[in-house]
């Protein structure tokens, strides 16, 4: 796979959203996966019903200022709740997959030690309405919502997390793995490392570079120890974990701009698959990672070793950086996509489907990764209600797209083998709250009705092999 630069996938530009489709499902393979992803804390709401504990996201979410407009989690999609229907839905949608994750504090309020049943039971019921709709379930164990009890104790800086988080593997693995066979360990352990505890964004708000080193390394170790809990107590299990990947590009071929770019690709790329792969952090690229060695013990590098059966890829959009003597330690800076005339989504990422190729080759050339699943893509655009219906052209487009760099990467050898559309509702997003929304289904959020959006019309028209003019 050579690296591609303006690509754009022939017969129907983003901007536009054009259905003159040049594949279709059949030509991605029959054993090609289709499904859509969604996240506990994003979905459920309930946030203290039937003994759930709280976690950082609901501790954070009431501090001024931290959530867009002051939104929270509380009532979210009200999934909890509504699960039949919105499973319903996936299945008229045409998906066979489902991608949900677990809430740790569902499961065991404290973090760790008693479990509450209730919240075993109701994944349980999830579960088993996924199988009775013919829907493969996909099990995220920690998708961004510690425990807040844990974080009191110290969170992901705290080495005996790694305690913590194999109990809560056990607990789950014992309970839902009779009928679950898809697992993914974390969902982008560095957006946790960095948003959470460097830079102060996302829950828990912690703010320092110092976090950063000992959160990388705890979470490396879990995504390791995860996977072998998993593969002792499941049968036939299919095991991955979910890193968030950005093709980058140096602004220049200004050397200082080169180096720039190979140290945003080792945190952004590198930084949690090649421990995995027994190839250490990437210190070659970026050096200040050698401090990492204060944080690690005798034997931890067999620790964070583990055997995947896929590396889930997720990829919204590229980045460029260039050389910046006001960034100690980093010394780069980006460059908006803004700023570069290029074309955007609503949250100003760069609509990027070459990005997507080329980082799926970038993952390919690792000898160690036997398959490739895109297990989040997506965007956000405005959406207008226009009585049932919602044109969302954009959204549409860019899927559309983005299937095409798939697509093109996996006839040239790639071992993909599956595509995750993120989201199937528009949700809480974090610290966007109900501002962005990336559903392939729309949701008032005050009466909670649901509506499919013409680019969720799309795929369901596409995966049935039926033609589309939305």
């Amino acid at each position: 796979m050579e690296e591609i630069g303006a690509y754009r996938t022939k017969g129907h530009p983003v901007e536009n959203g054009h259905s003159d489709l040049t594949f279709r499902k059949e030509d991605f393979g029959h054993d090609f996966r289709w499904g859509v992803a969604t996240a506990s804390h994003q979905i459920e709401g309930s946030t203290d019903g039937d003994g759930r504990g709280a976690c950082i996201w609901d501790e954070f979410s009431q501090k001024k200022g931290k959530i867009k407009n002051g939104d929270h989690a509380r009532v979210a999609c009200d999934f909890y709740n509504r699960y039949e229907e919105d499973l319903a839905l996936v299945a008229s949608l045409g998906f066979k997959q489902f991608r949900f994750s677990i809430s740790w504090s569902r499961i065991i309020p404290a973090g760790y030690g008693e479990i509450n049943h209730k919240g075993v039971d109701f994944y349980n019921r999830l579960i088993d309405k996924c199988l009775e709709l013919d829907i493969e379930p996909w099990v995220t164990l920690y998708h961004w919502d510690l425990p807040q009890a844990l974080e009191k104790r110290g969170g992901w800086k705290n080495r005996k997390i790694v305690e913590w988080f194999s109990a809560y593997v056990e607990i789950c693995t014992h309970a839902f793995g009779d009928r679950v066979k898809n697992w993914l360990v974390l969902n982008e352990p560095m957006a946790v490392a960095g948003l959470g505890y460097t830079t102060g964004l996302h829950a828990p708000g912690k703010k320092g570079l110092w976090n950063f080193l000992p959160v990388v390394h705890h979470l490396a170790l879990c995504q390791a120890e995860g996977g072998r809990v998993i593969r002792r107590n499941v049968a036939d299990a299919y095991i991955g974990t979910a890193l968030s990947c950005s093709y980058v590009h140096a602004y220049s071929d200004n050397p200082k701009d080169v180096r720039a770019a190979e140290r945003a690709d080792a945190l952004m790329n590198r930084l949690f698959i090649e421990p995995a792969l027994g190839l250490g952090y990437p210190v070659d690229a970026f050096s200040y990672l050698l401090n990492i060695r204060k944080y690690m013990k005798p034997g931890d590098e067999e620790k964070l070793k583990f055997d995947f059966d896929f590396i889930g890829l997720q990829n919204y959009f590229s980045v460029v950086v260039r050389h910046s003597y006001l960034s100690p330690v980093l010394w780069l800076k980006e460059v908006p996509a803004g700023l570069r005339n290029v074309p955007v989504t609503e949250m100003g990422w760069e609509i990027d489907p070459a990005g997507m190729y080329n980082i799926i080759g970038q993952f390919e050339k690792y000898q160690g990764i036997k398959e490739i699943i895109i297990s989040e893509n997506g965007a956000s655009f405005t959406d207008n209600l226009n009585g049932n219906e919602i044109p969302d052209k954009q959204r549409t487009g860019f899927f559309q797209d983005y299937l095409g760099a798939v697509l093109r990467a996996k006839n040239d050898g790639a071992k993909v083998n599956g595509y995750f559309a993120w989201t199937l509702l528009d949700n809480f997003e974090w610290a966007e709250g109900f501002s962005a929304r990336f559903g392939l289904v729309y949701v008032d959020f005050k009466t909670q009705q649901r509506t499919i959006k013409h680019s969720g019309k799309w795929f369901s028209h596409f995966l049935n092999g039926i033609k589309s003019s939305k």
